[in-house]
């Protein structure tokens, strides 16, 4: 295991490891290749699915955002929910989603392996408000990192804040949350809390054991803030927001990856492959930046993981489904791309650190400029060269596995890393509830004509994820 800070943490850790050492040995070396399914429950199974016309079940499930280690027992995973089942729609209150069960709260399973492959759900703890009251899953306002989702029951009427009467802008207006995560990004630390990074803020949020909220970090003049992100990062993609977070062995410091290119400006530097990571000192709030390139446009950065203080590996995916997923066989993609990297920050530019000039500048709306453009409108326009010709290098990175060759990843969304020692990893899908959309309209997620997409955990052994 990693070096943690805590020295009785990693007393106890280490005292626990060495007595389930062999017993974990067996458990991972019995674990099929081919992955085993997570529990689910039914959260409800009266809807319609346009395709067959016949009821399906919307499935908990969704334990696929994120993935991450238990601080002290090898056996075990963290493994967390979006904002809940969710399809994209519009109806007459403009565009928004979908919440089949809007009340639902994002919320972290701890699972435990068995032998042959089996997992167990060992408990649930769900997202609360610092006074212990519940959260959901349904968007911010606009003056923390909403873009102006419209949130609908499934039969497409207006979620509102008092249901039993009709829509008034003022007196019953929608239902927002401003507490409301839909969480991407999780770690565990040694002292039993969590951080979680979603993507409505981007938020980071730091929660107790028993899942209260006790600290955030967004870009937003927000009261509730211990530190505070670059305000660049409200410029954040829609739906594409902070889909990974790690945090280092030392337990100092947060690293946070966005999904894809922020509107930084605009949209108009939508279709591009440069990204960032953030890191954020838990002690001080010292923050550094840096540039991750995708090996294409419009990929997403599902997931990072740290193996040292410079040292991560990251999931980068598109969102294809290598048979086809609900589109059918016709939409089979060969060429899907679900791979883990290892990258080295250490060999990146720090953003942070480079002081004003005659070319460059620090702003404070849109982060560090480039002779007065963004790094994302520099690339748009003159590309990563003209990036390197003044000095801003991107993370390095080495490919660690490819999943399609691996496994035959049959998912769209890979999202969940777990790091089990230096040659295994965990890796998990995002099922989405097993719930999909097309044109508004709710159905089954399906992974080809007969199998509903579910969790499904795949460890991949003989790995060297050292780098050595």
């Amino acid at each position: 295991m990693f070096k943690r800070s805590l020295i009785i943490a990693s007393i106890f850790s280490t005292s626990l490891l060495s007595g389930c050492e062999d017993d974990n040995t067996t458990l991972i070396e019995s674990f099929p290749a081919e992955g085993s399914a997570l529990p689910y429950k039914v959260l409800r199974s009266d809807l319609i699915d346009q395709n067959t016309q016949q009821t399906f079940e919307v499935r908990n499930g969704g334990f696929g955002s994120a993935m991450t280690a238990h601080p002290t027992d090898s056996s075990m995973f963290y493994a967390m929910t979006d904002r809940g089942p969710n399809a994209s729609f519009t109806g007459n209150y403009g565009t928004g989603k979908k919440f089949p069960t809007p009340d639902y709260t994002s919320r972290i399973g701890l699972f435990k392996l068995g032998q042959g492959g089996s997992i167990s759900l060992v408990k649930e703890i769900l997202m609360k408000r610092p006074d212990g009251t519940l959260i959901t899953g349904l968007p911010n306002t606009s003056d923390l990192g909403g873009t102006g989702e419209t949130p609908y029951n499934a039969d497409g009427s207006p979620i509102l804040v008092d249901p039993t009467q009709p829509y008034d802008e003022a007196s019953n207006p929608l239902k927002l949350d401003d507490y409301g995560l839909d969480g991407e990004g999780l770690v565990a630390l040694s002292d039993g809390t969590f951080w979680v990074s979603d993507e409505y803020g981007p938020h980071m949020v730091h929660f107790d054991a028993d899942g209260v909220e006790i600290g955030r970090i967004n870009p937003f003049a927000d009261a509730r803030n211990t530190f505070q992100l670059p305000a660049e990062y409200a410029n954040r993609r829609a739906n594409r927001g902070m889909e990974g977070l790690a945090i280092t062995p030392d337990e100092t410091t947060l690293v946070g990856i966005m999904q894809s290119t922020m509107y930084n400006p605009s949209s108009a530097v939508k279709n591009l492959d440069i990204t960032r990571i953030v890191t954020v000192n838990l002690t001080d709030g010292t923050i550094g930046q840096y540039l991750y390139k995708q090996d294409q446009a419009q990929n997403s950065n599902s997931e990072i993981v740290a193996l040292s203080n410079n040292e991560f590996l990251i999931i980068e995916r598109d969102g294809a489904f290598l048979f086809g997923g609900p589109s059918g066989e016709a939409a089979a993609a060969p060429d899907a791309q679900k791979n883990v990297y290892r990258i080295d920050l250490s060999t990146a530019t720090n953003l942070e650190e480079i002081a004003n000039s005659a070319e460059f500048t620090q702003d404070s709306d849109f982060g560090l400029l480039l002779n007065g453009s963004t790094l994302e409108e520099v690339v748009l326009n003159s590309g990563w060269t003209t990036l390197a010709d003044a000095g801003i290098e991107p993370a390095r990175k080495s490919l660690v596995v490819d999943m399609v060759a691996e496994v035959q990843y049959p998912h769209d969304k890979m999202e969940g890393l777990w790091v089990i020692d230096n040659n295994t990893l965990g890796v998990i899908n995002d099922d989405d509830f097993a719930t999909w959309s097309t044109g508004g309209e709710l159905e089954q997620k399906m992974l080809d004509s007969n199998t509903v997409d579910y969790n499904h955990l795949y460890i991949i052994k003989d790995l060297n994820l050292s780098g050595e």
